[in-house]
């Protein structure tokens, strides 16, 4: 249900309404200036993804490694989930002019959803099997399209209808945000009855005593990730597939956030367009998700990632050519259907990989992967953008995510890397 709670942000507000206004109606759709550099609001979009993909990566690691040893990883995931929330609402408030305000909620409430993206994943071990992985992983992702889906239909019902309502298209998108933000908050409500936690507290190392209790959670954190990142460089197909994972994923991300400011700004395509569509990959999504869960019961998740990076890679290239609202809404059923499969199946196939007593903290090396690929997709288009004057290149030179992620994956052999799940060096 937690899948359920934040596709509602991940669409409505990163993918679909808050890009194209920010782009047409906070910007004005005119440069921006950052600092002493004047760039386009595309760019400046793409560039604070980066930044808050950046702040994840630095502090994953060492938060994952102190909700394993406190027993709380279900505090930072609500802390994160709520704060999130909270500067997702107050993005209402943002209108015509307020650029740095905008980018500074936005930049936050990215934080906060990345942040408890890494203590909810980590949970996987606590609620599966490792031959249920797939099945739960994929259902997750299949219930947060389908929550998310609806929240945004909702959403583009009230902009499309706002003359009914009374309302300008401007306050509807206004409260589409707002909404999205609020039904983030009120669906964790499942998460905070219902998400037990397997795994108790530890006792603080007597070196630590006296310390101040944050500070030698902290000290704790950061000895533990070291020595963690130890023992992960002996794994070597473990650590092969968080490489991989981070080139493909940087192309999938990067397709996921700047889709919709692609389509207004570079396509021209009217905004009914552009929303339509996102509510169909929606829906498509979430019959995809299972489609590739079934796809790995029978030939393995390791080939299943595979298939839908060779279909990712001719996504790029469709997007490249295409000119009109129906060629975008004939991308959009592609990437639906490959979209789910292969976030699900990445989940799964990690979390059967790591040791459960660990999963907070192996889940924020995922998150370090995860986001450090996240901030190198958006700046290399952003800066290609900015360079060439249009995003045609830049989307095309996606493609090398997903081919080098492709090759590397054929080399990883996930039965060695299950075997090293049981290993003593782990414990």
């Amino acid at each position: 249900m937690y899948d359920w709670a934040n596709s509602a942000y991940g669409t409505t507000i990163v993918a679909a309404v808050l890009p194209t206004y920010f782009a047409d109606v906070v910007a004005r759709g005119e440069s921006i200036r950052i600092g002493s550099l004047t760039v386009s609001p595309t760019t400046a979009w793409a560039f604070v993804i980066a930044l808050s993909s950046f702040i994840a990566f630095a502090c994953a690691p060492v938060l994952g490694a102190i909700a394993d040893f406190s027993g709380a990883k279900k505090r930072f995931l609500l802390v994160f989930a709520y704060g999130g929330a909270l500067f997702s609402m107050l993005l209402f408030f943002c209108g015509p002019g307020d650029v740095h305000l905008t980018l500074f909620l936005f930049l936050l409430a990215q934080v906060g959803f990345i942040g408890s993206l890494v203590f909810y994943d980590a949970f996987v071990t606590d609620v599966a099997s490792v031959s249920e992985m797939d099945s739960i992983s994929s259902k997750g992702y299949s219930y947060g399209y389908i929550g998310g889906g609806l929240q945004f239909g909702l959403s583009l019902a009230l902009i499309a209808g706002h003359d009914y309502a009374g309302i300008s298209t401007t306050t509807a998108a206004r409260i589409a945000i707002l909404t999205a933000g609020l039904w983030w908050a009120g669906f964790s409500l499942f998460t905070v009855k219902y998400l037990s936690e397997t795994h108790r507290s530890q006792r603080l190392p007597n070196k630590y005593h006296g310390w101040p209790r944050l500070v030698a959670y902290a000290a704790v954190g950061v000895s533990r990730t070291l020595e963690t990142t130890r023992r992960v460089g002996r794994y070597r197909h473990l650590v092969l597939f968080l490489i991989a994972f981070m080139l493909y994923n940087d192309g999938i991300q990067t397709v996921i956030d700047i889709a919709t400011i692609y389509g207004s700004q570079e396509l021209k395509l009217p905004i009914a367009a552009l929303m339509v569509t996102l509510l169909i990959i929606q829906i498509i999504a979430a019959v995809g998700a299972m489609i590739f869960s079934w796809i790995a019961a029978k030939i393995g998740s390791k080939r299943a990632i595979m298939i839908s990076l060779v279909l990712w890679s001719g996504v790029v290239i469709y997007a490249y050519f295409m000119t009109t609202a129906a060629e975008f809404f004939g991308l959009g059923v592609i990437v639906g259907i490959v979209l789910g499969g292969s976030q699900a199946l990445s989940r799964s196939f990690y979390g059967s990989m790591v040791p459960a007593e660990a999963s907070a903290e192996f889940f924020g090396f995922y998150t370090v992967f995860s986001k450090f690929s996240a901030i190198w997709g958006p700046t290399a288009f952003g800066l290609i953008d900015h360079l060439a004057g249009s995003s045609r290149l830049a989307i095309l030179s996606l493609i090398f995510f997903f081919i080098c992620g492709l090759v590397l994956m054929a080399f990883v052999d996930e039965q060695k890397a299950r075997q090293a799940r049981e290993s003593a060096a782990f414990g």
